[in-house]
């Protein structure tokens, strides 16, 4: 039955475009209350798109932006998955670095003959959640049918901190728990390998602030009498790595799991350039764990970063000072079973033994902490989606981290119980958020086909 299936995808492209395109030109910036009619138009479109595939599609109000939610019945003993994706987009200045409209799409072909689509929004995440819509049709119109329950959830939020979403799933917990997600807002490794994102990284951030003195001191007065809270903060900040790069926290890596053979030699054969990555940016040198590829250190090892330091006299000139107070902000970046919690107590307990007996320590909390997510490489829902993509793309799907987050799937887990796959067709050099935003033709087109192949093969 799937061969028909991706005929139809390949015969109703241009209809597909026209159907994407209908959506890209409507205006939903979620950020700037000025959009919020276009952010429910956007909305009200793609229930109507969902209910005339046989989806019962209905928009859900928030206290925001309103919610896309849809159902649609499989086989009987089908596995049931929930779809996410977001229609709201980034606003779109600077206005002049556009080279067209931004919400009037275009299809731009180069002259190597690469066909790319412009616009806001059509990377992120229109482009993207379209294409399972475009697969999800190419199954009804041929067979009839979908292969499995599948329910969607598309947010009007996203760009915006979600400030709906949770209330939301507490309240509606029942109806979106699914046997697994489905999230589309990530990318592939480069033009021609696709990719399934199997870990995030976590986050606890943290703000301490010194006190020594009860008021600023003259430094020829006290100047190495007093206890000089920046020196202090400095040691401490320091001694937060060893020499090898390693993080010196009690008990830090306990929870930390290593990468399997397999897919760190699949990392090894990406073709990922060091130099290139840190040349972009001005640097030579790795910084870090010694040791640990440049990969292995922003996709599946703990981290300890200063992100902000402040104390003493920072304006013109000069003043011979020593501050009564002094502070930073540090985020600890967690992988694999790390428990926030516990990292951060001993972060606390760290700082509290390196502060002489006369200094006090605050400490301000930034978020409640977010732990890490990782797939079990061995899911069979994993397994079962590369080979999909490959079958599509021609090569393996490289199981690829991320190093920073997507809130949503950590909620998925946390509330819903639900594991999610994560797959993409998105590229690096997409200008999402940024001026120029496209999307290549080639991952709209053989991203539908592909959900089309996994939705074949999840239902197996």
């Amino acid at each position: 039955m799937l061969e028909p299936v991706l005929a139809r995808i390949d015969n109703q492209l241009p209809n597909a475009i026209e159907r994407l395109f209908e959506l890209l030109r409507i205006e939903s910036i979620s950020t700037d209350r000025a959009f919020k009619a276009e952010c429910r138009k956007a909305g009200s479109w793609l229930v109507e798109q969902l209910n005339e595939i046989g989806f019962d599609a209905s928009l859900r109000e928030t206290t925001g932006h309103p919610m896309v939610v849809a159902h649609h019945d499989g086989p009987g003993d089908a596995p049931h998955y929930l779809f996410y994706g977001h229609y709201d987009v980034q606003p779109v200045d600077p206005l002049e670095l556009w080279n067209q409209p931004p919400f009037e799409p275009q299809i731009i072909e180069l002259e190597s003959g690469q066909k790319q689509i412009h616009a806001r929004g059509a990377a992120d995440d229109k482009g993207q959640l379209m294409t399972f819509v475009e697969a999800c049709r190419a199954w009804k119109k041929e067979t009839g049918a979908l292969p499995c329950r599948i329910s969607i959830l598309f947010e009007g939020e996203e760009e915006s901190g979600s400030p709906s979403l949770l209330p939301f799933l507490e309240a509606n917990s029942k109806e979106l728990a699914c046997d697994m997600a489905m999230v589309c807002d990530t990318g592939m490794w480069d033009a021609e390998t696709p990719a399934i994102s199997t870990a995030l990284r976590g986050m606890i951030t943290e703000e301490i602030v010194i006190q020594a003195a009860n008021r600023d001191l003259h430094s020829g007065h006290y100047g190495g009498a007093a206890a000089n809270p920046v020196h202090i903060l400095t040691k401490i900040l320091a001694g937060l790595h060893d020499e090898s790069g390693r993080v010196t926290l009690e008990g830090f890596y306990d929870d930390v799991e290593e990468v399997p053979e397999d897919i760190r030699k699949q990392w090894e054969g990406l073709g990922f350039s060091t130099s290139q990555f840190l040349g972009d940016v001005g640097l030579s040198m790795p910084a870090g764990e010694a040791n640990r590829s440049v990969l292995e250190q922003i996709w599946s090892r703990p981290t300890a970063e200063v992100n902000g330091i402040q104390g003493g006299y920072t304006g013109d000139g000069f003043k011979t000072v020593i501050a009564a107070q002094a502070s930073a902000k540090v985020s600890f970046r967690l992988v694999s079973n790390m428990d926030p919690d516990k990292i951060r107590a001993a972060f606390h307990d760290y700082v509290k033994s390196k502060l002489p007996e006369d200094c006090s320590v605050e400490f301000i909390r930034h978020g409640t902490g977010a732990a890490a997510i990782q797939l079990d490489y061995t899911l069979p829902e994993l397994k079962k989606a590369a080979a999909a993509l490959e079958d599509e793309w021609g090569k393996p799907a490289a199981m690829i981290a991320m190093g920073g987050s997507v809130p949503i799937v950590g909620e998925f887990k946390r509330r819903l119980g639900m594991e999610s796959l994560m797959v993409g067709f998105g590229l690096e050099n997409d200008c999402i958020h940024s001026p120029n935003e496209k999307y290549e033709m080639t991952s709209f087109h053989k991203g539908t086909r592909s959900w089309a192949r996994i939705l074949a093969a999840l239902a197996e």
